[in-house]
């Protein structure tokens, strides 16, 4: 049986950006944290015990996949993660449905150029 998107929204801001930086491919647990504070500019900043608690969420969930553990020059060994295709499709129902409160809320006179 297929399992809906919409059965796991809305997703708490913080798991929609981690959803969203895994977007390009499989990456280790500083280069999400790191994603996530550039594509918000700075305003979301994850630590490390809420990106842990949240990749923890998303691999229960099947959004999310370890994908392996890499080793680089210099580096510790660090697990990679990526999306899984369930993941795609909760990360797409969030941004649809965040685009459709946003429509909703530019029809009301507070939001109106004057």
């Amino acid at each position: 049986m297929k399992r809906d998107p919409a059965d796991l929204l809305p997703l708490s801001p913080a798991m929609f950006h981690v959803l969203v930086a895994l977007a390009d491919g499989d990456i280790h647990g500083y280069a999400i944290m790191k994603d996530v504070e550039q594509l918000t500019g700075g305003a979301v900043r994850l630590s490390t015990g809420t990106l842990y608690g949240i990749i923890k969420r998303l691999l229960a969930d099947g959004l999310i996949r370890e994908s392996g553990i890499r080793t680089s020059a210099g580096y510790e060994r660090r697990r990679s993660y990526a999306l899984t295709p369930f993941g795609k499709d909760v990360a797409r129902a969030e941004a649809a449905r965040l685009e459709q409160a946003l429509a909703i809320a530019r029809r009301k006179p507070l939001f109106m150029e004057s």
